[in-house]
């Protein structure tokens, strides 16, 4: 994996983007921010699973009134997501919003210079949003289609306009449902500037099908050293984007937080329902986020070898099994029994690290 790319740094509210911060995990809302309460408490749910910065659709007046009562009851920073209509945006940040989204394919150089000179008494972080479904007309015309070419020019257009009116405090992404197309559009801007990039892949489908393209297209960017924040998209509840994002950050070494669950996908030695067994495991142990290695194992010969790199785990036999800690058979346990031991076993590990 190459050495994280050296960005620039900048700062929505409380939280760092850029430089040597850590990745950033970002998510959005799928309420109306006028319905108060369900866009409380879908934000409040992100949080417990580590959404760090969470962007809210502006599409109208009513989200505007509604901004400050949503900011007091939350505890991360807001990002206003604004197309066509740069009063929205000014009025948002009057509103007290922690930054800006606006998409350079939707919204005229007039409009943006128009906010960016209004913003500049704030220095709120603005982010140049380039969406391969909505590019300027002339750029698509020029290149033909929505490619890493044509996102990169229009990315490179709106950059010179802040460049040119001294606002830096911004940052980048290039999102195409693509995921060829998103990788590469990245890596041709990426040698151009030090901006920090928020990366991900827009428009990728329900969760299985977002989770295989998010997982290349994000993971292949942060393998090159690309990215500063991200935001997994999925057709579904957000909670799902913070599971997915967190995996891949995990399995990259970037980031560590929850349970990292490891299970065999069972054969003919397996003599419970490893299926179920795994699923109630999951479920029991979603709320914690101490970074643990547990593993739930079908065959006791096998199992604690092929997990011993895992900090607890059971491996299933015959109406009982082993639990096991770092590979160390600990004692055997009967079957109704295991889901319930290893879950508390869990949590004394967890409750015993985070007093360390």
């Amino acid at each position: 994996m190459k050495k994280r790319r050296k960005t620039r740094q900048i700062k929505v509210g409380n939280v760092t983007i850029g430089g040597n911060a850590p990745i950033v995990v970002q998510s959005m809302t799928t309420t109306h921010p006028k319905d108060i309460k369900k866009t409380v408490d879908q934000i409040l749910r992100l949080e417990k699973t580590g959404c760090e910065i969470i962007r809210i659709a502006i599409p109208d007046d009513d989200a505007i009134k509604s901004l400050p009562i949503i900011k007091k009851s939350i505890h991360i920073p807001i990002i206003g997501d604004i197309h066509f209509n740069s009063e929205l945006a000014i009025k948002a940040v009057k509103a007290g919003i922690d930054g800006i989204r606006i998409n350079p394919g939707n919204t005229s150089k007039k409009q943006i210079e128009e906010f960016v000179k209004f913003a500049r008494q704030y220095q709120i972080a603005i982010r140049i949003g380039v969406n391969s479904g909505s590019l300027e007309k002339d750029i698509l015309k020029k290149f033909g289609r929505p490619s890493p070419e044509a996102m990169v020019e229009s990315a490179l257009r709106a950059i010179d306009i802040f460049e040119k009116l001294k606002y830096d405090n911004i940052k980048i992404s290039l999102k195409s449902s693509n995921v060829l197309d998103t990788i590469k559009a990245h890596q041709i801007l990426a040698k151009k500037g030090d901006w920090p990039f928020h990366i991900g892949v827009t428009e990728a489908g329900p969760s299985l099908i977002s989770a295989v393209k998010s997982s290349l297209g994000i993971g292949r960017l942060l393998m090159d050293g690309i990215g500063d924040t991200v935001r997994v998209s999925v057709t579904g509840d957000p909670i799902i984007e913070m599971k997915i994002v967190y995996e891949i950050l995990r399995s990259l070494g970037l980031r560590k937080r929850g349970i990292e669950l490891i299970s065999c996908p069972t054969c003919g030695r397996c003599k419970v329902n490893l299926i179920k067994i795994t699923q109630e495991v999951e479920k029991k142990l979603e709320n914690i986020i101490t970074p643990l290695k547990v593993a739930v194992m079908g065959c006791v010969v096998n199992g604690p070898g092929e997990a011993k790199e895992a900090d607890i785990g059971i491996a299933c036999g015959l109406k009982s099994g082993v639990l096991f800690k770092k590979g160390k058979a600990i004692r055997r346990i009967e079957e109704k029994n295991l889901v319930k031991e290893l879950v508390k076993e869990v949590n004394k590990m967890a409750k015993y690290a985070s007093q360390k």
